[in-house]
């Protein structure tokens, strides 16, 4: 069924998360972090964070189930973006890094689907939502240390691709939640200029280009490469406990401070 709240977001992460255990799938990794996303957003709600609860909520809402639509999509084989679709190939790609499958979907959701999502709950009216939009990024962006250190257990020798900070070559070392919230909402901008067969089309185009730098994700040379296959080598193997690791923080903090 269709989400309407952010509960039911919540609900249905909850479902591909214990999925992705069950299975010992890497399906479960993005939704793990995207339920921690999700989680803090409703209690930025509730504690008056945002501008506008309920269109926050809206917002919220319109967004995951882009990402929830997509993986229904890709299950049963029928069409889905392109930037998505990269994502959830890779799943079966098992000499990625963790943080490689986590980026992929970030790559998706963020640079492609929160600006179709700004623009879907703000009929196109980008100034209603402007404050809004920054500051469920900044939550995005407060969640980001979190999720390293939750990376670092299962991953220990993550620290080392820090040794390629002046590699302007790599994505993976390129990849900022900041700049892909400000590319975001530039799509977003352009995308609310747009109707019809043109608004689809800026879509698709954005789409492509978003995919291709999913694909760059991937896809490293040089050393780079060397260091991605060392902390591979040292990384836990074992999806499911993985999935519990980027879970587990969440969920405790919830059952605490309730």
């Amino acid at each position: 069924m269709p989400a309407t709240t952010i509960d039911d977001i919540l609900v249905q992460l909850e479902s591909i998360i214990a999925e992705g255990i069950k299975t010992n799938s890497r399906i479960g990794y993005f939704a793990a972090l995207y339920y921690k996303v999700t989680a803090n957003v409703k209690e930025g709600i509730a504690k008056g964070q945002f501008q506008n609860g309920p269109l926050m909520e809206q917002f919220d809402v319109i967004f995951a189930s882009r990402y929830l639509d997509a993986l229904n999509a890709w299950k049963n084989k029928q069409p889905l973006s392109a930037s998505w679709q990269v994502a959830f190939e890779a799943l079966n790609n098992s000499s990625l890094l963790v943080l490689q499958h986590l980026l992929l979907g970030m790559n998706a959701h963020i640079n492609l689907d929160l600006g179709i999502a700004a623009v879907t709950v703000s009929g196109g009216q980008l100034d209603n939502v402007q404050k809004d939009f920054d500051a469920i990024n900044t939550i995005i962006s407060s969640l980001t240390y979190q999720v390293l250190n939750d990376i670092d257990r299962v991953s220990p020798l993550l620290s080392l691709l820090g040794l390629h900070s002046d590699n302007q070559t790599s994505i993976l070392i390129q990849f900022s939640i900041d700049n892909a919230r400000d590319g975001a909402w530039c799509f977003a901008e352009e995308l609310a200029t747009k109707q019809g067969a043109d608004y689809n089309t800026c879509i698709t185009q954005r789409d492509e280009t978003i995919k291709q730098l999913g694909q760059q994700l991937i896809q490293n040379k040089g050393m780079i490469r060397f260091t991605i296959w060392l902390i591979h080598l040292f990384e836990w193997k074992s999806p499911s406990r993985i999935i519990k690791i980027l879970h587990e923080a969440v969920k405790k903090k919830i059952v605490v401070g309730g």
